[in-house]
């Protein structure tokens, strides 16, 4: 547990030492606040809900921007090696690096509770719903985030890791929109496998038990073949 705590507090400071983790925290916010106060205006209703739109849409490609270089660098620089050679379970090495990208994400969700603060002081915000929706985007985050350590984990370029990672997340979060063009049996598969599909009774605020342990499984397991994925490593 100690390592994996260092692990994953040496990971989240070394986002804040770089560009990248400003970047990508600026640009979700402006997106998201500019699109959903556009909306909001527009509507004339005291909801977030488009919020978890824009946010899903900017975690798309920010998710892979955050973790492209989890494992891919390392190995690159030969530095997953000397890791590996230490006294570190490879568990403590893939949960520590998901729990430090994680803790950043948790940083631009907190970052946008002003967008709901401000949409309270001008109506009646449904609070509860509120509290549902950031926790299904939170799920969600963290399953495109496990999905991007997973890409990390398959090959030593932050390049491909990024486009392995947007192609997964970017199938997942639209599958639902092609349903109408697919076979009935194929489109209700694909219906459940989609981030939209579990996420949407969270926003509204209805906390289903079954979308959670959803996005607790799609988070367990890419984890858990990354995992497969740095112990391979060590047979080599």
């Amino acid at each position: 547990m100690r390592m994996m705590r260092n692990i994953a507090q040496r990971q989240f400071v070394s986002y804040f030492n770089g560009p990248v983790a400003y970047i990508v925290i600026c640009v979700v916010l402006l997106i998201t606040g500019f699109f959903f106060w556009q909306q909001f205006f527009l509507d004339g209703r005291a909801t977030v809900r488009q919020m978890w739109t824009w946010l899903t849409w900017c975690m798309i490609v920010g998710a892979p921007a955050l973790t492209m270089g989890l494992l891919a660098e390392e190995k690159r620089t030969g530095t997953v090696e000397l890791l590996l050679t230490m006294p570190v379970l490879d568990r403590d090495v893939i949960l520590g690096k998901f729990l430090g990208v994680l803790g950043l994400y948790a940083v631009l969700l907190a970052l946008t509770l002003p967008y709901p603060l401000s949409v309270a002081s001008l109506g009646d915000l449904d609070w509860g719903q509120v509290t549902a929706g950031y926790l299904g985007i939170l799920l969600q985050g963290g399953t495109m985030l496990a999905i991007g350590l997973l890409a990390s984990s398959w090959t030593d370029s932050q390049v491909v890791a990024f486009f392995v990672s947007l192609i997964l997340c970017f199938a997942l979060g639209v599958v639902d929109k092609v349903l109408p063009l697919l076979p009935s049996g194929v489109a209700t598969v694909a219906e459940w496998l989609s981030f939209d599909f579990h996420r949407r009774s969270m926003a509204r605020g209805v906390i289903d038990s079954r979308d959670v342990v959803f996005f607790a499984t799609s988070i367990a397991v890419p984890l858990m073949f990354a995992f497969r994925s740095l112990e391979s490593r060590r047979w080599k």
